[in-house]
C-alpha cells in the first residue's frame, strides 16, 4: 500500500512542478474550482504541494512512524479532494482537474470517486503500518511492483478513459459524417 499511496502522490507532486507554467494552472484549477476565495488559490496550491511532497518523504522512511503519519495525512488530503471535487462537480463546474499535472479532464464524480478508494486503500495502509510481523523478500518485491503499477494506473486513467472514448481519443464526441 506504501507504493500505491506514495507512488500517486509522487506523480502528483512531480506533474505540478515538472515543467513552466505546471504549477501555475495547478493555481488556477484550484481557482476554478470555486471552492476557496480567489485570493487563497495561491496558498491553498502551495500548501497542497507542501502535503504532497511530506507524503512521499514520509511513506518513504523506514520507520512505522513515518508510514503512519504519511498514510493518515494522505487520507486526510484524499478525502479532502472527494469533497472539494464533489462539491465543484455539483455546482456544474468544468475546470480542468490537474489532479496530476497536464490533465485537461474537466472534473467529473468519477474523480471524487477515485480519491475516496485511495482514501480507503490509505485507511488500510494506516491500520497496518505499524504490524512488526517479518517482511519476505519476494512478497516485498511483489508488492513493490505491484503498488507501483497500480499508482501508476490510477494516474492515467483519465487519459485512458479518453483514448478508448468515441472520437480517438479527442475527448470530443465523434459527428458523422454530413451529406454533400
Amino acid at each position: 500500500m506504501r507504493c500505491l499511496i506514495g507512488a500517486v502522490f509522487l506523480i502528483s507532486f512531480l506533474g505540478k512542478i515538472s515543467g513552466p507554467g505546471k504549477f501555475e494552472a495547478f493555481i488556477e484549477s484550484v481557482h476554478g474550482m470555486r471552492i476557496v476565495p480567489s485570493r487563497a488559490a495561491r496558498p491553498v496550491a502551495r500548501v497542497v504541494l507542501a502535503a504532497e511532497g511530506s507524503v512521499c518523504l514520509l511513506l518513504a522512511a523506514p520507520a512505522a512512524a513515518g508510514a503512519l503519519a504519511g498514510f493518515t495525512l494522505s487520507a486526510g488530503l484524499l478525502m479532502s479532494f472527494a469533497v472539494a471535487i464533489a462539491l465543484s462537480v455539483r455546482r456544474g463546474v468544468r475546470a480542468p482537474c490537474r489532479c496530476f499535472g497536464a490533465s485537461a479532464v474537466p472534473l467529473r464524480l468519477w474523480h471524487a470517486v477515485r480519491n475516496l478508494l485511495l482514501t480507503a486503500g490509505a485507511a488500510c495502509g494506516a491500520v497496518t503500518a505499524t504490524g512488526s510481523g517479518q517482511v519476505h523478500v519476494g512478497g516485498a518485491v511483489l508488492a513493490v511492483f505491484g503498488g507501483l503499477l497500480l499508482g501508476g494506473l490510477v494516474t492515467v486513467l483519465d487519459d485512458l478513459f479518453d483514448l478508448f472514448r468515441p472520437g480517438g481519443g479527442t475527448g470530443r464526441p465523434v459527428r458523422p459524417p454530413q451529406a454533400a
